[in-house]
């Protein structure tokens, strides 16, 4: 299927787009090799959990703080996917294709990659256990395991997903069947959902809607779709000044947004969704759709739920400041499986790692960590093909803002960095272990406001 392209233009995008253009000139210079292929040892000075943002990340800081051979990365995927394009790839303005590059070619050069599942942890010993029957023990130990999708906690998912008319964001076997669903959209009901649990990119439930309305718009069918957005949440979204703009959009573009309502089973077969209504448990509603996007419950990693190293609801228990594991020193937690209070995206565990790397440095030195990460997240609000509302806040839910102007505003130059700039960060950056979020650029135009 051909994309459907926004045609971005003036004086900002020119602007990105140049520097891409310099960016992608020095790229060769930057390119990551493939992973060692020795045999895989069974102690390492920092072993880390999880090939994914954080974990491969974390693990480039870590190569140069103690040298290649003395890291490891515990990863069974084969594939790396730089997964909030997604959002994109779902409205048919990315090509799935761009999202992932092999795993090999994404883990820092030297750095041993044992390809195995982690079954057990077992802080009190330093070990870990995998599903190959490998014991491996560590001096330090990175957690990175991510987030689990549970679409099964919806009944008739996964295997809904068989039928037309539904897809998610979420998932690379899901995501383009959202494309598809948008496309065959004849006339009816395009309903969108937000699960009763945490999520990571918790905007980009929303996002997609107004990128299928404004499809709509483009292909004449705006008119005969009745675009609604059933959240389990009680507002739009967390950050008072975003939500403002985003409730102005919602009203000038006629959408129905229900607060409370939790979607528990799909009837692809009927192309019915089924929603209970948190605020009156046990009263449900049946929605006949005509799309669906779902975007399924989550939660931590099963391995994590039962491990010595998980709060009581199965989160990494770390220290919100310094990243560290608040009963084993030298544990460690960054993104989404950690229990930290701030919203689980991108952005937040590029923030985390430069965090995470004072503190590592530190506590190898016998010295108490003083670095503070202050919750920073990100969230590039797609509200069209060619704008976005940059959110960025803290711990307080507070703005905390990179740029010198107001960022709840829709703006091109916001659509070009989400679309294009920052995937070229993510790849040639931020797993590079360079990018640890725009702290210094926020500082550098703050001072040249003042």
């Amino acid at each position: 299927m051909v994309p459907l392209v926004a045609v971005v233009s003036g004086p900002r995008a020119q602007l990105f787009a140049c520097l891409l253009r310099l960016g992608t000139q020095q790229a060769g210079l930057l390119q990551l090799h493939t992973g060692a292929s020795h045999a895989a040892r069974n102690h390492y000075e920092v072993l880390v959990l999880g090939g994914g943002s954080g974990g491969i990340t974390m693990a480039a800081r870590m190569k140069r703080k103690v040298g290649a051979e003395n890291v490891a990365i515990v990863e069974p995927s084969e594939r790396h996917f730089y997964q909030p394009i997604w959002t994109l790839v779902g409205a048919g303005a990315k090509q799935l294709s761009s999202s992932g590059r092999p795993m090999a070619s994404v883990i820092p050069s030297g750095v041993e990659w044992i390809k195995a599942r982690v079954t057990e942890l077992n802080p009190d010993k330093n070990c870990i256990h995998t599903d190959n029957d490998e014991q491996i023990s560590y001096r330090y130990l990175i957690i990175a395991l991510g987030i689990q999708l549970n679409y099964e906690k919806i009944k008739g998912l996964p295997e809904g997903f068989a039928h037309p008319k539904i897809g998610s964001n979420y998932s690379v076997k899901t995501v383009e069947k959202t494309w598809k669903a948008l496309q065959d959209f004849k006339e009816g009901n395009a309903v969108f959902t937000f699960p009763n649990t945490p999520v990571k990119c918790a905007g980009a439930p929303q996002k997609i809607m107004y990128l299928s309305e404004a499809y709509f718009r483009k292909t004449g069918k705006r008119s005969k779709a009745n675009i609604i957005f059933n959240t389990s949440l009680g507002a739009i979204f967390g950050v008072k000044k975003y939500a403002d703009a985003l409730q102005e959009i919602i009203r000038e573009r006629n959408l129905t947004v229900n607060y409370k309502q939790n979607l528990i089973e799909v009837r692809a077969d009927k192309q019915e969704a089924v929603f209970e209504n948190l605020d009156k448990p046990g009263e449900t509603q049946v929605i006949s759709y005509e799309m669906l996007h779902v975007t399924p419950p989550m939660g931590p990693p099963d391995v994590l739920k039962t491990s010595p190293v998980a709060d009581a609801a199965g989160w990494v228990d770390v220290d919100k400041e310094t990243l560290q594991h608040k009963r084993y020193p030298n544990v460690f937690g960054i993104g989404d499986c950690t229990n930290l209070p701030t919203s689980k995206t991108a952005a937040a565990i590029a923030a985390q790692s430069g965090i995470l790397d004072r503190t590592i440095s530190l506590i190898m030195k016998n010295q108490t960590p003083t670095k503070k990460y202050d919750g920073y997240t990100s969230c590039p609000l797609v509200t069209g093909y060619n704008r976005v509302i940059l959110a960025e806040f803290d711990y307080k839910a507070e703005p905390l803002e990179t740029f010198p102007f107001d960022q709840s505003k829709e703006r091109l130059s916001m659509y070009v960095m989400k679309a294009d700039l920052m995937p070229f960060l993510y790849w040639n950056m931020m797993l590079r272990g360079y990018w640890g979020g725009p702290a210094i650029l926020r500082k550098l135009f703050h001072l040249g406001m003042s």
